[in-house]
């Protein structure tokens, strides 16, 4: 069984264009620094568990009100009931988009194969030498990374790459190689890091909008379809 830990009801902002709801799994295989929801990736989740009878009454209940429901985390290809959860999502009719850091690219293939997902958000921590700076541990496998970069490049579905930026983490110089490494028409979000009480590493700290702009300008030589998250894209 899948644990659940979080559900946002409604949001207008996790599913570009669909009303929808947002599912958050526990429990990841990064620590990235900066990360938002460190309540729900460690072993001793403090977060309230919601069954998944509770989740499929509130689903069975929002038909015809939401259209589509985010799957995120956590990481969500770390189980492998994914596929038959997902399965009972697609037959009340939602459209689905997934969260992934990319660690599973197998699991993103059959997801996809089975027509479990109609968009894929992945997250790129950084450029590929400083990958495991931003994943926040050594035990992560470029190679399956860079396979799920791969096969999105060339799905038939929607998909996107995004960065959270920090300036202690993210230069110039990585976000080039980054752009670099991504080149093409792939939709690729900037998304600015945004200080909590929740996050792994204090002390850290996102860019001036002025920055932003100037991040941006660098990258749409490679990734013309680059944007900074809240702008009209």
């Amino acid at each position: 069984m899948i644990p659940i830990y979080g559900l946002q009801k409604t949001t207008l902002l996790d599913y570009k264009g669909y009303v929808a709801s947002t599912i958050f799994f526990g429990h990841c295989n990064y620590r990235c620094p900066f990360c938002q929801n460190s309540l729900l990736i460690g072993s001793t989740i403090t977060e309230p568990l919601i069954t998944e009878e509770e989740l499929f009454t509130h689903l069975h209940k929002r038909q015809g009100i939401i259209e589509g429901v985010c799957i995120t985390g956590g990481e969500p290809t770390l189980y492998k009931d994914l596929p038959s959860f997902l399965a009972k999502i697609k037959k009340l009719g939602y459209l689905i988009k997934l969260d992934t850091n990319g660690t599973n690219p197998d699991l993103l293939m059959d997801l996809t194969k089975k027509h479990l997902v109609d968009y894929i958000a992945m997250d790129i921590k950084n450029s590929l030498p400083e990958y495991t700076l931003s994943a926040g541990t050594s035990h992560t496998s470029l190679e399956e990374i860079k396979a799920s970069v791969e096969f999105l490049k060339t799905t038939c579905i929607p998909y996107e790459f995004r960065t959270t930026v920090v300036k202690e983490q993210h230069t110039i110089e990585r976000m080039h190689e980054i752009g670099k490494w991504l080149k093409g028409p792939s939709t690729y979000i900037l998304q600015n890091f945004k200080d909590s009480e929740h996050v792994i590493q204090k002390g850290l700290h996102g860019f001036t909008m002025e920055e932003l702009n100037e991040i941006k300008r660098l990258l749409l030589t490679d990734l013309p379809n680059t944007h900074i998250r809240g702008e009209a894209y």
